[in-house]
């Protein structure tokens, strides 16, 4: 893969700029789009899959469906939706058939040890939360176990708000929903946590705002 970009400014508009060129027929700026977001991608799968391997497998999946798509795309500004909607329903086709393969494997094992059984999506990191437990490690480990039993709307939309930074709008374009929605399923993942983290003695104080943008 291309080496990654860090942009330190978001800007909408230069995907959308890289978007057009593509539609176009400009084949070199596919490998700038690769640079810019190869990074976020890679986070985005090795916090559910936990397969470093696998994650860079799904994001050139990802970037090669994004290219095939690319005349679907309109430059409104939403690029990020567009592109974590091609890596979250890989990610859910990823799922069903890890679904069907631990089905297959205990039918076909009396014994019912499947080692690989553990394969819901998990988020570690830091959570981008009250500064005193951003460095937090047994917050940390506590807030990835938690999000394994959280809804999968509800977990999707919140990694996607608090670890990808992605806005509201572009969370619902990624998850294909009304902005409403996804704020109702933020907000609900955010009561949860809280209170999860609470009655496990810690004072989590996530960030509520109502963020349009």
């Amino acid at each position: 893969m291309a080496e990654e970009l860090a942009p330190t400014d978001y800007s909408p508009r230069e995907d959308d700029q890289r978007m057009i060129r593509l539609q176009e027929g400009d084949a070199q700026v596919f490998a700038e789009i690769v640079a810019v977001w190869q990074g976020p991608l890679l986070r985005f799968f090795h916090r559910s899959t936990r397969d470093a391997e696998f994650s860079e497998d799904l994001v050139q999946e990802t970037l090669l469906r994004l290219y095939r798509t690319a005349w679907d795309y309109l430059p409104q500004g939403l690029f990020r939706g567009f592109l974590f909607r091609i890596a979250r329903n890989l990610l859910i086709d990823h799922s069903r058939r890890k679904v069907s393969d631990l089905l297959l494997r205990s039918v076909r094992d009396s014994r019912g040890q499947d080692s690989d059984g553990d394969w819901i999506a998990s988020f570690p990191g830091r959570m981008r939360t009250a500064e005193s437990l951003a460095e937090d490690r047994e917050v940390d480990t506590l807030v990835r176990e938690l999000l394994q039993d959280f809804p999968e709307d509800q977990r999707v939309t919140f990694t996607l708000y608090h670890y990808e930074s992605l806005t509201l709008p572009e969370i619902a374009a990624a998850t294909s929903t009304g902005l409403s929605t996804t704020k109702s399923r933020l907000r609900l993942a955010r009561e949860r946590l809280r209170g999860a983290l609470t009655a496990r003695g810690f004072g989590a104080d996530l960030r509520e705002q109502d963020d349009d943008s």
